[in-house]
């Protein structure tokens, strides 16, 4: 198998590689500060559920909320929320 994979090829591969386990990396120390972020705002006394929840809200397309929002107003009113 490794006769089919020239030298060059080989070499462009391993490079694509380490940078994957590079940005892995980088992702796992991301996550670890979000975390402490997280923990620091628990520790104070925020609800983390509801801080989630406006992030991901934040990060959404305003148009696209606000559909989401009012179907959801939409289907609560239906129920007699």
């Amino acid at each position: 198998m490794t006769d089919i994979i020239n030298n060059e090829t080989r070499e462009q591969l391993k490079k694509y590689i380490e940078a994957i386990e590079n940005y892995e990396a980088e992702k796992t120390e991301i996550f670890e500060r979000i975390k402490e972020v997280y923990d620091e705002a628990k520790a104070v006394g925020f609800d983390i559920k509801t801080i989630r929840t406006i992030i991901k809200e934040r990060a959404k397309d305003p148009s696209k909320l606000e559909e989401e929002q009012y179907l959801l107003e939409t289907y609560k009113e239906a129920l007699g929320e």
